[in-house]
């Protein structure tokens, strides 16, 4: 036989059933807060896309720059690039590449900037010195071979400092045809070449190149036409004698 219950014992409250959960959403999760665009939302889960939201926005920053209203166009085409320097235009590879790595206007337009102010001089030396290169090895062959021209050209420039202006000369010994007339300057003697008034069959003195020797388009401009004139008058004035 059991102990009578005490009646100082609290009488225990009767059991009571646990809620029964929620159904399991079909739709697969709580639907997208208003502010949030669906494409962010992961309904299985229940919370944002951090990860495609901070992509997103990274992407959107690029696109509108740092500077109010400079884009990313959405075509190659859509760069407008101002030339930096003659000769040096858009390239749609390159304008490819650029839009691809999110430069805008004004950072595709510093990159062909640059590229006029440090590339194309490294460019135009290298043509220069190509230039040049044929242009010595022409006189080396036209003198018989490297070591003569080596002697000739020591000697052409002593003569050349010694009797002509600095630009004069400057400007002749940069180019096959300007040191020939060098040469043949030298090779008719000083005496004559200071003195001579003698007039050239086609009219000019040795005043009047001296004077064209002087032009720019001689000296700085190097231009082919006058260079041949001034050959030729002294080829005029002082003919290969025998």
């Amino acid at each position: 036989m059991t102990d009578p219950q005490s009646l100082l014992d609290a009488p225990q409250p009767p059991e009571t059933l646990a809620a029964p959960e929620p159904a399991p959403d079909p739709s697969g999760g709580g639907a997208a807060p208003d502010y949030l665009p669906a494409k962010f939302w992961d309904a299985e889960a229940g919370q944002a896309r951090v990860e495609d939201l901070a992509r997103s926005y990274a992407a959107l920053e690029r696109r509108l720059g740092a500077a109010g209203g400079d884009t990313v166009p959405d075509d190659p085409a859509g760069y407008r690039i101002a030339p930096a320097m003659e000769g040096l235009t858009p390239d749609p590879e390159v304008n490819a590449r650029l839009m691809e790595a999110g430069f805008t206007q004004a950072q595709a337009q510093l990159v062909y900037d640059l590229a006029a102010e440090k590339l194309a001089p490294l460019v135009q030396d290298l043509a220069a010195e190509t230039v040049q290169g044929e242009q010595r090895r022409r006189l080396a062959e036209h003198f018989g071979g490297d070591d003569r021209w080596r002697t000739a050209a020591a000697q052409i420039e002593s003569w050349g400092r010694a009797n002509l202006a600095a630009p004069v000369f400057e400007a002749l010994s940069h180019s096959y045809d300007g040191v020939l007339t060098l040469h043949r300057m030298m090779a008719d003697g000083e005496p004559r070449l200071v003195s001579g008034a003698q007039p050239a069959p086609a009219g000019r003195s040795e005043a009047d190149l001296r004077r064209l020797m002087q032009d720019p388009r001689y000296w700085r401009d190097h231009d082919p036409a006058v260079a041949v004139q001034v050959r030729q008058g002294f080829e005029d004035l002082y003919p290969d004698e025998g």
